[in-house]
């Protein structure tokens, strides 16, 4: 699906390690999808949102939630090395209102700031972060899935909901305190 971006703006990422989905379940979600896109193509009326969002995002976020793969992030010093990769530019290229680093993805609103690109900052963070934490697992290959998820966030409500569901996502999935960071910051204002 193509990404939409727009300048002074925040959205709602999520991008997720390379084996947090085995490949037969996401080479399937990818054709339904695909299938999906050409029978709906944009613009889409709020009902198709809702169905896209249903079937295809929430789906994915069932699927990272349940905890598959190797699950990297759950150790602390591997976590430490995404966070401090995240929250590099904060404050300068960026700003980051909120983050939760699950066992085998990342969650964030971030709002890039004028003259910066949401690509370009997601593929610096991921690139260095997958050095890093590869380094310190001892492996070589990829380290995150190329694919990332975003949303622009649209007005304070849908900062609000985004804000919450990563609260939440933690305790949904189950996870005990040592296997996730999350901070709510509470910065950018819509």
């Amino acid at each position: 699906m193509p990404h939409w971006y727009q300048s002074g703006v925040a959205f709602f990422i999520t991008f997720r390690l390379a084996d947090s989905l085995p490949q037969p379940l996401l080479r399937q979600w990818r054709e339904e999808r695909a299938v999906w896109l050409r029978w709906h193509p944009e613009p889409w009326l709020p009902a198709e949102q809702r169905e896209y969002e249903e079937r295809f995002s929430r789906r994915m976020q069932e699927w990272l939630d349940a905890g598959m793969g190797a699950c990297q992030l759950r150790r602390p010093d591997v976590r430490r090395e995404v966070e401090h990769c995240l929250l590099h530019f904060d404050g300068t290229r960026c700003d980051i209102d909120a983050f939760v680093l699950m066992p085998n993805h990342v969650h964030a609103v971030i709002a890039p700031v004028h003259g910066y690109d949401l690509s370009n900052l997601l593929r610096g963070i991921k690139g260095v972060s997958a050095n890093r934490c590869n380094r310190l697992l001892g492996n070589k290959g990829p380290f995150w899935m190329d694919e990332s998820y975003d949303h622009i966030i649209r007005d304070a409500a849908e900062l609000a909901a985004f804000r919450d569901y990563i609260a939440v996502n933690p305790k949904k999935a189950g996870l005990r305190q040592h296997e996730y960071s999350l901070q709510l910051r509470n910065m950018l204002v819509t």
